[in-house]
């Protein structure tokens, strides 16, 4: 079974999941860069329910958050190595700048954020809500990120 899956098949998977009565979790993210805190944040995130939906910016999404230089590993390469971890059931791109619509398709019973989110900043929370869902903010794993990982290299190869 393919794990990277688009909108239409994403949705008709969930209508599956939710009629045998499995609980879904969503979260998203650029998750460039895969680190092991990104590891640690999806294995909680999988722990509050059945299935795992993973929504991924794309490239073109990530540039419009993060600037010209990012990402640095293109949208099917993250796509990829984050299909394989057990932890993930599905990886769906998205191109806008925030998942609603994805969340808004998917309609998970539980919606996951990072712990550096207020609950109210989180996009899609208000939705999940309002169907009956809850949202899980999950502590992040302290000086690590995809940032300070680039900058590091950029210390150690580069002088700065």
């Amino acid at each position: 079974m393919d794990k990277i899956l688009g909108l239409e098949e994403i949705k008709a998977r969930c209508a599956g999941y939710r009629a045998s009565g499995k609980k879904i979790v969503f979260t998203n993210g650029c998750f460039d860069i895969l680190h092991a805190g990104h590891v640690k944040y999806l294995t909680r995130a999988s722990g509050f329910g059945d299935i795992l939906i993973l929504g991924l910016n794309s490239d073109r999404s990530v540039k419009t958050i993060k600037g010209e230089k990012r990402p640095v590993i293109g949208q099917d390469h993250r796509a990829c190595v984050l299909s394989a971890l057990f932890c993930v059931d599905h990886v769906v791109l998205f191109d806008e700048p925030d998942p609603r619509r994805l969340i808004e398709a998917v309609c998970p019973d539980i919606l996951v954020k990072g712990a550096d989110w207020g609950e109210s900043e989180i996009l899609g929370g208000d939705f999940v809500k309002q169907h009956g869902g809850r949202i899980e903010r999950v502590d992040l794993e302290p000086g690590i990120s995809t940032t300070r990982i680039i900058e590091r290299i950029g210390e150690l190869y580069y002088g700065r």
